[in-house]
């Protein structure tokens, strides 16, 4: 074999990701908020951009006599590097596939929503300033309050409050007992068997008997153990039954309720389809994509300073990142658009006739429909959500696994989680359907299921077992 050092010219291809491409992938990625946010860091990066004003059409005349003959002198400029005869003639306008035009769509703004929000302490500290209580006990009761947690439970041991405060234990449970007094009945409670307690007391239903199942016996409760109950504590099943319904109806985490506690959650659409007739018609959320220019300034120095002053290579350079930009916009557009309008031809009879009739779908079906690969898909649906006419859904949603039919079709999880709910709605509580029955009914509407999925499926809306269901 002969071995040496030899020049060997080989031809390869590889695919590089440059810095245009990633950031392509990253605006198609993007949901509407986070967009905006890149879109801002972009005007205040690139001065070759701006935002279009929003009442352009009504410049004078004269100025836009000028801004036409610039237009015709710089198109015919054949030498430049920019086609920027291309690019103006779309500059300003708003277009998707089909030519949809959002003009109603205004501009989107976290002022508009209210940033306050009645709060569980805001609650409670109304009511402890209305109370004739002394500075001393006022002071330790604000504390408390303080210190609760979102679940209205306190977070931290009276001892700690007493050396805190360097007051006498005495005094912190003195005033932490005025704290459970107030609503929502249970606060103040150092952990779930007091709070339960407390709402028992106040209800003035607190016997030996409920006492001992609070204490001893939460977990047979939550098991449907009623037996147990009744063979430690010498009662029936049905008065075992009486108490487990008392103490179910009572509020573990009484904080909850109040919305504060919770920061809420705003979505702003990426794609809106609406029915206008018998036809659906898709919308991309696009605010930025037709307002976005190449500043008039910068383009008067390109063509007026000479191709290799530094001025120029600057502006070039900023120009081609300014027009990826765009491009990349119009790209985002399109495809969310054209994904959006093959989700809403596959799933039709979901969108006219509701949620049991979602069909199975996968990344690769909408992949062929629309002839891009699987990973632009699913990036193109990656965190955006769609506003229609049965309300604002994650597009993810439209893409669920499922079970086969008889027939040969598919029919999505979501429906089957649907019938699954609706049988256990309808059981007779005293013999609750098994996992077992609700397969063989599925089986004989014609659906392809088994035992351990249906399981699986029930998990996942929150449904105990059947034997947690029961009814004595």
């Amino acid at each position: 074999m002969k071995m040496g050092y030899d020049l060997v010219i080989e031809q390869q291809q590889k695919l590089i990701m440059t810095p245009e491409l990633k950031l392509a992938l990253r605006i198609l990625q993007l949901p509407a908020v986070d967009l905006e946010e890149l879109i801002q860091y972009e005007l205040e990066a690139n001065p070759v951009l701006e935002l279009t004003d929003e009442n352009r059409d009504e410049k004078p005349e004269e100025q836009q006599k000028n801004e036409k003959q610039d237009k015709k002198e710089k198109e015919k400029e054949k030498e430049k590097e920019i086609d920027w005869k291309e690019y103006l003639q779309y500059q300003g306008k708003s277009f998707s596939a089909e030519g949809f035009d959002n003009d109603e769509a205004s501009e989107f703004s976290y002022e508009n929503y209210a940033t306050y929000s009645y709060t569980l302490k805001d609650h409670l500290l109304s009511q402890l300033r209305v109370l004739s209580l002394n500075d001393k006990l006022r002071s330790i009761g604000e504390y408390i309050i303080e210190s609760l947690d979102e679940n209205g439970y306190l977070a931290i041991s009276k001892e700690d409050i007493s050396a805190i405060l360097d007051i006498k234990l005495e005094k912190v449970e003195e005033a932490l007992e005025i704290i459970q007094g107030f609503e929502p009945v249970g606060v103040g409670a150092t952990d779930l068997i007091e709070c339960l307690m407390i709402q028992l007391k106040n209800k003035g239903i607190l016997d030996d008997k409920i006492e001992a199942i609070v204490n001893s016996h939460l977990d047979d409760i939550a098991c449907n153990r009623l037996g147990n109950i009744s063979k430690k504590l010498s009662i029936s099943i049905g008065e075992a039954q009486e108490y487990s319904d008392i103490i179910r109806g009572l509020e573990p985490k009484p904080g909850r309720s109040f919305e504060g506690n919770t920061p809420a959650k705003y979505v702003t659409p990426d794609v809106y389809i609406e029915k206008t007739g018998k036809e659906y018609i898709v919308a991309v959320n696009d605010y930025y994509g037709p307002r976005l220019i190449i500043n008039q300034y910068y383009m008067n120095i390109l063509t007026s300073e000479d191709k290799s002053s530094q001025a120029s290579t600057f502006i070039n350079n900023k120009l081609s990142s300014a027009m990826w930009l765009i491009k990349s916009l119009e790209h985002r557009k399109d495809t969310l658009y054209n994904v959006v309008k093959a989700i809403l031809e596959y799933q039709m009879d979901f969108f006219e006739k509701g949620h049991m009739f979602l069909k199975t779908m996968t990344l690769k079906k909408i992949a062929e429909m629309v002839n891009v690969h699987e990973s632009t898909v699913s990036r193109a649906v990656n965190g955006k959500y769609v506003q229609t006419p049965r309300g604002i859904f994650e597009i993810k949603y439209f893409f669920k696994s499922g079970v086969d039919c008889q027939d040969g079709d598919a029919i999505s999880s979501e429906s089957i989680k649907k019938m699954i709910k609706s049988y256990v709605s309808e059981e007779d509580t005293s013999k609750p359907v098994s996992d077992q029955n609700i397969a063989d009914l599925l089986v004989q509407e014609g659906y392809k299921i088994s035992r351990r999925t249906v399981a699986k499926y029930r998990d996942e809306l929150g449904i105990p077992s059947s034997s947690k269901r029961k009814r004595y």
